[in-house]
């Protein structure tokens, strides 16, 4: 399958506390520099799973964002099309795990996204090519992804990113004259946010370890949460993303959401922010 992907790309520096987080103090713990954002996670996580894949989107303009470019070179996905944001431009986020694995909380920087104009989306998609469906995130401005819901020529995957962002797609729904998208990915804060909204054909709202609740048309479905040892939190929504497009447009909701939750519980295994054993693992679960 080939898919493009537009959305962030940034270099994620993540702290993790050896014990439980004490506010308004030091604490102890290890500090990693990893190439991160929603957008190029997903990127990657396709890329893993055997698909083609065009990355659109604004390098940072410094050196995190050669990092973060260098690390889809090596991801063997496409980023011809992407380019450097001006010099001094940042995309970073710095996360703060406690001991389990789970975020305590994070800082986003991202003003290289705000250079994801629908112009450049415009000219963009002109050399794109065929695709099986488009996959964007919210860290792009609301007036882009308005422009990707009428334009884009396959099914179109939104990733609603963080609470903060959220309120983008209903913005972008009014903007837009189609008003419609394939499929959202929210969690259930980001879903209570966005709240009701016409014109999704199916919403898969995550809930962490318990589970996932897809809504088509008047139906609610559940699927538990697959059993895993956390030790990174970080990633695992991507990771469901990823799940969720490559299953295809066409895939029944339950190989969907199967499939988006195997990606998901092989990434919170990991302390990495993207597993690179995904394929293998995600072959094995199957």
């Amino acid at each position: 399958m080939r898919y493009c992907v537009i959305g962030g790309a940034n270099a994620d520096i993540v702290a993790t506390t050896f014990k439980p987080f004490v506010p308004n103090d030091s604490n102890p713990g290890a500090i990693r520099l990893i190439a991160g954002g929603v957008g190029r996670n997903i990127a990657h996580n396709l890329s893993l799973l055997g698909n083609e894949v065009v990355f659109l989107s604004f390098f940072g303009g410094d050196t995190f964002g050669w990092f973060t470019a260098d690390s889809c070179r090596k991801a063997k996905v496409d980023i011809s099309l992407s380019d450097a944001a001006p010099v001094g431009t940042r995309s970073c986020f710095l996360s703060i795990n406690d001991c389990n694995g789970e975020m305590i909380g994070g800082v986003s920087d991202m003003v290289s996204a705000n250079c994801i104009t629908p112009e450049w989306i415009a000219d963009k998609l002109k050399r794109v090519g065929p695709v099986d469906a488009f996959v964007a995130d919210t860290n792009i401005p609301e007036e882009s992804l308005a422009f990707l819901i009428d334009h884009a020529y396959a099914p179109l995957y939104v990733d609603a990113v963080s609470g903060a962002k959220a309120p983008k797609i209903a913005e972008a729904m009014k903007l837009s004259s189609k008003k419609h998208i394939h499929t959202l990915k929210c969690n259930l804060i980001e879903n209570d946010i966005i709240g009701a909204l016409e014109g999704i054909d199916r919403r898969f709202v995550s809930m962490g370890a318990d589970g996932l609740d897809v809504i088509q048309g008047a139906d609610k479905v559940h699927f538990a949460a697959l059993p895993c040892e956390v030790v990174n939190t970080n990633g695992s929504g991507d990771a469901l993303m990823a799940g969720l497009v490559h299953a295809g447009p066409q895939a029944s909701i339950e190989v969907a959401a199967l499939t988006g939750l195997r990606c998901a519980k092989i990434t919170v295994e990991c302390p990495d922010t993207v597993n690179k054993q995904l394929k293998a693992l995600y072959e094995h679960l199957s």
